[in-house]
């Protein structure tokens, strides 16, 4: 029996390739998890492309989600047993708190061979169970954007029934974002470039949306949708090109929480006038904790998927993410 691996032996995404190596084993504080489903984050798109660099050597495997179900467990594990449906915690070592420092944290793909393969060993510390209402598909989608909404509102910004949410784009994090705030009753402001993903986010909760391609100062349609007074809380994916407008629609005292770069991570603010002045607060955060992701596996959000790619179809998938035409998750199954 062999093991379904896709590999880079250089960056590109025509370089993706998928081959076979044997099946791991486990060692005393591992699992063997047989990947069914895997999605894609835009830092897995840096990855492949050689525009983060891991320090991984080559051949290397790319995937930071992924579910699936247990096979094998080492001789010290007891928490786990041969047919368990998990998923992967992103960051293995972080298993609860307030954060855990970068220099320390083991994050997958990054201080790890991703998930893109049949057969994947983690420690056993490093898993959440699954409900049987989360398809495989649906739990990929989860460790990365959906535990990094969660602890951006819940955990960072502690958001309260009735306090205003901007979310920004149709990216995973910010749907998340979205039906987080949306459940815990909020009142939830949109971004996005199209009319017809305005409908979609108005079908998932979201109170306004704002087409910032119509509206390219859309802070300003924030202030004037919350009666001059701006949002409570914001997550900023964008980082370079949206952190100002980010802090100009959050009110006095509101807050930004920086979630991701999607148009850089560099930015220049003035610290008198974008924020001391105008009283804005910045929080920094990444993915939270194994006992965050129980937390959100509790609220009972359902993912939402673009689309789902066999992973014969691997470089198509990519493409799909480069393009940033989708509205939710994209999936890889194998």
């Amino acid at each position: 029996m062999q093991n379904r691996i896709v590999q880079l032996d250089k960056t590109g995404i025509e370089a993706l390739k998928v081959g076979t190596t044997g099946i791991p084993q486990p060692a005393a504080h591992e699992v063997v998890v047989n990947i069914k489903a895997v999605s894609l984050n835009f830092l897995d798109l840096m990855i492949v492309k050689g525009e983060f660099p891991t320090g991984l050597p080559f051949p290397y495997t790319p995937g930071c989600d992924g579910a699936g179900i247990v096979t094998a467990v080492g001789e010290a594990v007891s928490d786990w047993k041969a047919g368990d449906r998990v998923a992967l915690t992103y960051v293995q070592n972080f298993l609860a708190g307030d954060g855990i420092p970068l220099k320390d944290a083991i994050r997958i793909g990054w201080q790890t061979q991703g998930v893109l393969a049949d057969y994947v060993t983690v420690p056993g510390d490093g898993l959440v169970k699954l409900p049987d209402s989360l398809s495989f598909e649906e739990a990929a989608t989860l460790p990365v954007a959906g535990v990094t909404a969660w602890e951006g509102l819940i955990n960072i910004a502690k958001i309260q029934l009735g306090q205003t949410v901007l979310v920004q784009g149709t990216g995973g994090v910010s749907m998340f974002a979205l039906q987080i705030a949306h459940r815990a009753g909020a009142r939830v402001i949109a971004t996005t470039s199209s009319d017809a993903k305005a409908a979609k986010l108005k079908a998932l909760g979201a109170h306004a949306v704002i087409n910032y391609k119509t509206h390219p100062d859309w802070h300003e349609e924030v202030v004037r949708l919350t009666g001059g007074i701006g949002a409570d809380v914001t997550l900023d994916v964008g980082g370079k090109d949206t952190i100002r407008q980010s802090l100009q629609a959050v009110k006095v005292n509101g807050l930004v929480c920086t979630a991701g770069g999607l148009t850089g991570s560099r930015i220049t603010l003035d610290v008198y006038g974008d924020l001391n002045l105008n009283f804005k607060r910045i929080a920094g955060f990444a993915v939270g904790s194994r006992e965050s992701f129980k937390a959100l596996l509790k609220a009972g959000i359902k993912p939402v998927i673009d689309k789902v790619y066999p992973v014969e179809e691997v470089q198509t998938a990519f493409r799909a993410l480069e393009s940033g035409g989708h509205f939710g998750k994209l999936v890889i199954t194998l």
